[in-house]
């Protein structure tokens, strides 16, 4: 038989651990880096190892309009930046003479950093001269901006500031930023009403420490009464709001918890729990209303999350691998999948455990107590598996896919799980750090990644489309 053969195999490997493993394709671990990686170090590997896993992803990927959409997918969809902007360069710095490139480039910037992002990183990679169609991508670009926009992100004392850009792509001035442009290059583009400029000027403007205090609470006052300052920036500053400007909790509570702004913002839900845990090392009414507040958004943020029908097993690794965003990410998501879902949860390292988790507790709730309970050592992928006691439709496996203990990938103990249970679970293997392995190759085992709830749209999708997020990748438009 040499022609008719099962094409869903996979291949045998060691993962970063020294566990067996199995190899992702080259598009979904392309796919995986991109919606986890915010280019920094890691457990088991640096920022720069990372870049260089993205570099030779791309030459092994014969069409290049697969990791320029997953650029765009990962930038707009997940709100992912620093990974999103190596793509765009290393792509531009491999594809030629394609009008496609341009409209790309066009496609990925979402904010005007984005742009000197982009130019910096290709500049300093690969120097010059800047190709045509990065120029002619970062001219459209720069037409989608207004001046309040443009002010904001000059980049005045980066390596490539916006004035720099604006010299190298020589964009054609249109309606929106005519003025502004024109400001720009002759030095008199002042960002005065974005909410760091007001809160510099307060700094700037005071005599003593109690004017300072005065003015910047006013200055607080003013940003949040005119809605002046952006969701993310209002969620990083509740403690400064708390501490200077207490007479404007309220308006600050309806702006945090405003449904179309939460959904609008493209936040990563874990930026709710972070800004939990730094609003409760406060005491006082305030801090308290607040805390409430963000509990409320946070819910809000994975309102949408889809139900998914019959009984669901999350199994979260709690290993010492896991430690920082991954776990953060993977202890959010196991609240949220059973807040939303008929849903037993069971927390794994060397050994594992079943835990009862109230689903009527807030999202936020839910976390902290999956957190306080964490119990870190090895990654034994076997051991939750020999715990699960119950027949379940799926299994949701929440992990930096690092398995080692026992030899790492459990095969056989998914095999004897079926066996005891009756059972024949799909299982969803969600990858957390984007390391590039699997420890799931059989049949029914679906594989996804990112830090957005908008992950939780293709854990839906699963269920009819094995390849759901390459399938959604593929449908964006350039």
């Amino acid at each position: 038989m040499r022609f008719n053969k099962t094409t869903h195999q996979k291949t045998l490997t060691r993962n970063l651990a020294g566990g067996e493993a199995f190899s992702e394709s080259p598009k979904l671990e392309f796919a995986s880096i991109l919606l986890t990686s915010f280019v920094n170090d890691q457990f088991y590997r640096e920022a720069k190892d990372s870049v260089e896993r993205l570099r030779q992803l791309i030459d092994s990927i014969p069409d290049k309009l697969f990791p320029a959409k997953a650029a765009v997918y990962a930038r707009t969809k997940y709100g992912m930046r620093s990974v999103s902007h190596v793509v765009a360069a290393e792509i531009v710095n491999r594809i030629k003479g394609e009008v496609w490139v341009k409209h790309f480039v066009n496609s990925v910037v979402v904010r005007p950093d984005d742009m000197t992002e982009i130019l910096a990183y290709y500049m300093s990679v690969f120097g010059k001269p800047v190709p045509n169609a990065l120029k002619k991508g970062l001219a459209l670009a720069i037409g989608n901006f207004d001046e309040y926009q443009l002010s904001k992100y000059r980049g005045e004392g980066a390596g490539i500031s916006l004035i720099d850009l604006v010299n190298i792509v020589h964009p054609v001035p249109v309606a929106k930023n005519k003025e502004a442009l024109k400001k720009l290059m002759a030095g008199e583009l002042r960002a005065t009403d974005t909410w760091e400029s007001k809160l510099t000027k307060a700094g700037q403007d005071a005599e003593d420490e109690d004017e300072k205090g005065e003015l910047k609470s006013k200055a607080w006052s003013d940003l949040i009464k005119e809605h002046k300052i952006g969701y993310f920036a209002l969620l990083r500053n509740l403690r400064n709001i708390i501490e200077q400007a207490p007479d404007v909790i309220p308006q600050a509570i309806d702006l945090l918890t405003d449904a179309n702004l939460i959904h609008k913002s493209l936040v990563l839900p874990f930026r709710y729990s972070t800004a939990l845990e730094e609003i409760q090392k406060l005491s006082g009414k305030d801090a308290r209303s607040v805390v409430g507040a963000i509990n409320v958004a946070l819910d809000e943020s994975v309102s949408n999350v889809p139900k998914l029908e019959g009984r669901t097993l999350v199994a979260l690794d709690e290993s010492g691998s896991m430690d920082g965003r991954p776990y953060d990410i993977g202890s959010l998501f196991a609240a949220v999948l059973v807040k939303s879902n008929d849903a037993d949860f069971i927390a794994f390292s060397n050994h594992a455990r079943y835990r009862t988790l109230n689903p009527q507790d807030s999202t936020g709730t839910l976390v902290q107590v999956i957190r306080s309970h964490r119990d870190s050592g090895g990654t034994n992928f076997h051991a939750f598996l020999q715990e699960a006691n119950q027949p379940y439709d799926r299994i949701i496996v929440l992990s930096d896919m690092q398995g080692w203990v026992n030899g790492g990938q459990p095969s056989e103990s998914l095999t004897d799980y079926r066996r005891r249970t009756g059972a024949d679970p799909k299982v969803y293997s969600f990858d957390l750090a984007g390391h590039g392995t699997l420890q799931f190759p059989e049949r029914n085992v679906f594989a996804l990644a990112g830090f957005s709830e908008k992950v939780f749209e293709v854990l839906k999708l699963l269920d009819t489309d094995r390849n759901a997020l390459i399938s959604e990748i593929e449908k964006i438009e350039i």
